[in-house]
C-alpha cells in the first residue's frame, strides 16, 4: 500500500496526488458493512443552507430523539456546507469559531451522547459550493482531523473541481478515510454527472444520482436543481446498481419543508423508501407538525426501505400519469406503490404478474399508511389513489 502523503500546502498536495500511484479501491464487500441498509438521518442543507451552528446541531439531535425519529431508525446528524472558514498555517481546516464556539469534537461528543452518529461535509475541489475551503490537496490531513473529532459520515461534494477525474478524486478520499483509523460512511455527491453507479461501488457507500432536490413537486432550476418527481424519473433503470453497502442516492428528503402538501410528502417518502434511498430528513426537526412526524416515523414504510435483501424498487408499469412501482422483500413479499401524478383522484391497479406472482395466487394485501390488512385477493388489487398521492401496499402470498 502506498504511504499516505500528509502535506501543508495545496500545491504540494496536488503534486502528491498526481505522482503517487492511485490507491486500490476497496471492494464493495470490504466497505458495505458500514451501510448494509440505506443510511437514515438528517442533513442541514435543505432547510438551513449556510445558517448552521453548534446550537442548531445540538437541538436537532435532541429533537431526533424526542420526536421518535431515533427509535424509528434515524441515526446520523450531518452538518452540510459552511462550517469551515479557512486553513491555518499548517493547513488544518479552521472551524467558524463564532458559530461553533466549542469546536467539532465537543459537538460530536454531544451527538454521540444521544446515541446518534455525527456527520460532516467537504468537497473534492479547491473550494466547496459556497466558497469555503475544499479538501483538494488536503485529503489525508482532513480525514485525520475528522477521525480525531469523531466523525462517522462524510458527504463529499463536487464543486470547483476543474478537470479533476471523479473516480480518482473520490478514490483518494476513500483511501484517506481508511487511513484515518475510523470507520466513516462515505457519501459521494457529484450529482450523477459521471455516472457514479458504474464506478463508485467499493469507493463510496452511497452516491448521488441527480442534481439537487428542490422543495417543490415538479419545478426545475437552470443550474440543475429539480422537484422530486423529476428526480424520481431519473431513478428508473438504476435499480441493478444498488444493494447492501452501495446505494443510489436521489438526494435528501423535502418532507416538512412546506413546498409539498401532506399528500405529496407522503408520496415522496413512500417512493424514496421503495427506492432503497438513504432517508436523510432535511426539515427543521425542532418544530414538526404531527402529520410530518407521522410520515417520517412510519415504521412499516421504513421497514420497506431497510429490508435486509437490499433491493431497490423499480417501475413495473407506466400509464402516463399513473405509475406502479414494486420492490422485492426478503420474505418473498412485495412492497408496491400506486402513484397518481394526475390532477384528480384515479382508480389504479397492480396485477400479480407485474410483481412476479401468478394470476392464480392468493395474496394478503396490507395498506402501509392505514396500517390495515385489506384482505386476500387473487390476481390483482385496485384502489382509489388521490391526486399527487400514493397507496402503498405490502403484498404477501
Amino acid at each position: 500500500m502506498p504511504r499516505p502523503c500528509y502535506f501543508r500546502l495545496p500545491l504540494l498536495g496536488l503534486l502528491c496526488f498526481l505522482l503517487a500511484p492511485i490507491p486500490r479501491a476497496a471492494s464493495a464487500q470490504e466497505v458495505d458493512n458500514r451501510a448494509l441498509t440505506p443510511p437514515m438521518g438528517w442533513n442541514s442543507w435543505n432547510k438551513f443552507g449556510c445558517d448552521v451552528s453548534d446550537q442548531l446541531i445540538r437541538e436537532t439531535a435532541d429533537a431526533m430523539v424526542s420526536s421518535g425519529m431515533q427509535e424509528a431508525g434515524y441515526a446520523y446528524v450531518v452538518i452540510d456546507d459552511c462550517w469551515q472558514v479557512d486553513r491555518d498555517s499548517e493547513g488544518n481546516i479552521v472551524i467558524d469559531a463564532e458559530r461553533f464556539p466549542f469546536g467539532m469534537k465537543a459537538l460530536a461528543d454531544y451527538v454521540h451522547s444521544k446515541g446518534l452518529k455525527f456527520g460532516i461535509y467537504s468537497d473534492a475541489g479547491l473550494a466547496t459550493c459556497q466558497g469555503r475551503p475544499g479538501s483538494r490537496g488536503y485529503e489525508f490531513q482532513d480525514a485525520r482531523q475528522y477521525a480525531e473529532w469523531g466523525v462517522d459520515y462524510l458527504k463529499y461534494d463536487w464543486c470547483n473541481t476543474s478537470t479533476q477525474d471523479a473516480p480518482a478524486s473520490y478514490t483518494l478520499m476513500r483511501q484517506a478515510l481508511d487511513a484515518s483509523g475510523r470507520s466513516i460512511v462515505f457519501s459521494i455527491c457529484e450529482w450523477g454527472s459521471n455516472k457514479p453507479w458504474l464506478w463508485a461501488p467499493g469507493i463510496g457507500h452511497l452516491w448521488r444520482t441527480t442534481g439537487d432536490i428542490q422543495n417543490c413537486w415538479d419545478c426545475r432550476r437552470e443550474w440543475g436543481g429539480m422537484g422530486f418527481v423529476h428526480i424520481l424519473d431519473l431513478q428508473d433503470g438504476l435499480e441493478s446498481y444498488a444493494g447492501p453497502g452501495h446505494w443510489n442516492d436521489p438526494d435528501m428528503l423535502e418532507v416538512g419543508n412546506d413546498g409539498l402538501t401532506i399528500t405529496e410528502s407522503r408520496a415522496h417518502f413512500s417512493l424514496w423508501a421503495l427506492l432503497a434511498s438513504p432517508l436523510m430528513a432535511g426539515n427543521d426537526l425542532r418544530s414538526m407538525q404531527p402529520e410530518i412526524v407521522d410520515i417520517l416515523t412510519n415504521k412499516e414504510v421504513i421497514a420497506v426501505n431497510q429490508d435486509v435483501l437490499g433491493r431497490q424498487g423499480r417501475k413495473v408499469r407506466d400509464d402516463g400519469d399513473l405509475e406502479v412501482w414494486a420492490k422485492d422483500l426478503h420474505d418473498g413479499s412485495r412492497a408496491v406503490v400506486l402513484f397518481n401524478r394526475s390532477a384528480e383522484e384515479r382508480q389504479m391497479e397492480v396485477r400479480w404478474p407485474e410483481i412476479g406472482y401468478t394470476n392464480s395466487m392468493d395474496a394478503l394485501v396490507r395498506d402501509l399508511w392505514k396500517h390495515e390488512d385489506l384482505g386476500t385477493f387473487q390476481g390483482a388489487y385496485s384502489a382509489a389513489v388521490p391526486s399527487h398521492g400514493v397507496v402503498m401496499l405490502k403484498i404477501t402470498p
